[in-house]
């Protein structure tokens, strides 16, 4: 069974950030490769610094746009590898909040949020 997280992404003074009531989390920055990612694939999303849905899940889904293949743990997280565009990205901690070990390979689709019109 493909388990989907969701995340709602948004840019507070100018970094990517995200906020979830069902783990805790305030204002979560993404870093480290993580917000590259976002930045090429919300390029074509209006508004997307107003936020964005991210739905994620450790087995590949339809319309996953990135498949991430974990490399290493560093500095506390979890260092993914991408293919296209070919780079790193860093996960915080905060990723265990979702999933019980980090998963060995993780896929992404980024899309616009209705809510931010």
């Amino acid at each position: 069974m493909t388990q989907i997280q969701v995340i709602r992404p948004y840019k507070y003074y100018g970094q990517w950030v995200f906020d979830d009531e069902n783990t805790g989390l305030v204002r979560e920055a993404l870093i480290s490769g993580a917000d590259t990612i976002l930045d090429i694939l919300s390029a074509d999303i209006p508004r997307a610094d107003r936020g964005i849905l991210v739905l994620f899940s450790p087995g590949p889904f339809p319309g996953a746009q990135v498949h991430a293949t974990w490399v290493r743990e560093e500095a506390g997280g979890d260092v993914y590898l991408i293919q296209e565009p070919e780079m790193e990205a860093w996960l915080c901690p905060a990723l265990l909040k979702y999933f019980a070990s980090a998963p060995q390979e993780l896929y992404v689709q980024v899309k616009p949020c209705p809510t931010a019109d």
